[in-house]
């Protein structure tokens, strides 16, 4: 990672906002205001409080570099969330998603890319509000929560 992301991360740390970034991507988050709203009701319905919320968007090649580097795993996944939270019910994290996962998955899954981002984007916040997702009934309940969050987005956004 670069000094100057790792920089910004650092400043933006509790202060209670949610931040988007993109590395080694074009993309860049639609609807900013809309999402940060969605993810404050998410954590609002789960009892807890973003304190400090970092959604970066990437390739590919970022997010691997990234699950070799800290998790050791060699393979390619859509996303991997950091829990920096030190309080319950207090919110701190960092979300990485891949931009390249969530257009490949959109197309497996018959989705929208929109639909598909905002699932993962749900995803990751779910796993900080301690949701799993290794078991199949993790899983099952995973989907259910996502389903909830995607349509919390589409009814109240």
């Amino acid at each position: 990672m670069s000094s100057e992301f790792e920089d910004v991360l650092q400043s933006s740390q509790n202060n209670g906002k949610v931040y988007f970034f993109s590395e080694q991507t074009d993309f860049v988050l639609s609807e900013e205001a809309e999402a940060i709203k969605w993810v404050n009701l998410i954590a609002e319905q789960a009892n807890h409080k973003i304190n400090g919320l970092n959604y970066i968007f990437c390739n590919d090649v970022y997010l691997h570099q990234i699950n070799v580097e800290y998790l050791d795993h060699d393979t390619y996944t859509d996303i991997i969330t950091f829990d920096n939270s030190e309080e319950e019910q207090l919110i701190e994290g960092d979300i990485f998603i891949s931009i390249d996962r969530i257009r490949e998955n959109a197309a497996t899954y018959n989705a929208s890319f929109d639909v598909e981002l905002h699932r993962v984007m749900a995803h990751g916040l779910l796993h900080l509000l301690g949701f799993g997702d290794k078991t199949d009934d993790e899983k099952l309940i995973m989907r259910t929560q996502e389903d909830k969050a995607l349509t919390l987005w589409s009814t109240t956004l």
